[in-house]
């Protein structure tokens, strides 16, 4: 009974996780559909201080967009490991690169289609191989699990790497180093999620008629949570300020990953039931997202489409065949122009000559 219960938990967190990639990647494209239509109507742009978006409905369809999807996610992570719910945020970025191409006329270039075919590649393995059972049920359990001493200790090493670097290392190198602050980001981050985690069993026990407003550990809890957001939006923010997005979002994206993947593993302990090769095959899947994600935002702006392949291998053949050539003709102009190659050709002569010269005899 009880494994018929994970694994029908496990497939709601898994269309929640799923359902909130597709409403987080609608959401863009309705909020940019909203402000290209004010921009045709004249209206002064956000990116210039205007806030006529607010009178259009397509630019709040977006906004309730990305609400709805943020609330699946939270809810996500109450019935799904976390090791599943967080990758499948990239799918979010895969949800958004395919509709602005139908709907926005952003061309995805072939480099763009492998990534987005890698990302879903990726995530169909790691749904496979993710762990299947629910590891916490209760609150108590939860209060449990945080005073383990192995998470006692990476929680204590996250606030003081993230102290360091928010007070020393940040206001020296914040400016220049793009890892600074998305390491802050991602690492608290890792911890955000934990909270989340228990707040989403909190509220599956308050559903149940569990007395949770009185336990203690709900209000931590949602207090930790308010903290660690508000710094990784900051934080966040400032990276994308300073640097360009197509950077960012992967960079953000692997260290964020990672950091959840790794306290879920110190908090959870998910990983000791695992096989080796459902371990090796979740590595794999998020290894495989990683590298569509990369495709998906490196060559974006590159023009290279299916249509013009064979065109670019023809540049190349020519290209090659003109190298060949150049490098040819250089090796002629070389040999004739060589000394050495002088002397043969002097030497020839002179014995042809002589040839001759015995024949006439």
């Amino acid at each position: 009974m009880s494994q018929t219960r994970g694994k029908y938990d496990f497939c709601i967190g898994l269309v929640l996780a799923m359902s909130s990639s597709i409403f987080i990647g609608g959401s863009f494209i309705l909020k940019k559909k909203g402000l290209l239509r004010l921009a045709r109507k004249g209206s002064m742009r956000a990116g210039q201080g205007g806030h006529a978006y607010l009178k259009e409905w397509l630019w709040w369809a977006g906004l309730l967009s990305m609400g709805a999807g943020e609330v699946a996610n939270f809810a996500a992570y109450a019935f799904a490991p976390a090791t599943l719910v967080t990758p499948l945020g990239a799918l979010s970025v895969l949800v958004s690169a395919i509709l602005s191409s139908f709907f926005l006329n952003e061309k995805l270039n072939l480099h763009g289609k492998i990534g987005c075919l890698l990302s879903i590649l990726g995530s169909t393995v790691m749904v496979i191989h993710a762990p299947q059972e629910e590891e916490v049920e209760t609150l108590d359990e939860m209060s449990h699990k945080l005073g383990d001493p192995g998470f006692v200790v990476f929680a204590t090493l996250v606030v003081i790497v993230s102290l360091i670097l928010i007070c020393v290392v940040g206001p020296r190198h914040g400016q220049t180093n793009i890892l600074v602050y998305i390491t802050i980001c991602s690492v608290i981050g890792a911890l955000s999620v934990s909270c989340v985690k228990g707040l989403g069993i909190a509220i599956k026990e308050l559903f149940a008629g569990k007395p949770v407003l009185k336990h203690p550990l709900s209000w931590i809890l949602l207090l930790s949570l308010t903290v660690c957001v508000s710094t990784q939006i900051n934080y966040l923010n400032r990276a994308l300020d300073i640097f360009n997005t197509s950077i960012v979002t992967p960079i953000y994206y692997v260290i964020f990953t990672t950091s959840v993947l790794t306290c879920s593993a110190i908090l959870f302990k998910e990983w000791q039931h695992m096989a080796a090769d459902d371990i090796i095959g979740t590595f794999s899947g998020f290894l495989t997202i990683i590298v569509g994600i990369f495709l998906l935002h490196a060559f974006k702006d590159v023009n290279f489409t299916l249509a013009n392949l064979p065109l670019s291998l023809r540049k190349d053949d020519r290209a090659a065949n003109g190298t060949l050539l150049s490098t040819y003709d250089s090796f002629n102009d070389d040999e004739e122009n060589s000394p050495c190659l002088g002397e043969m050709q002097s030497s020839e002569s002179l014995s042809a000559r002589r040839n001759g010269s015995l024949s006439a005899f």
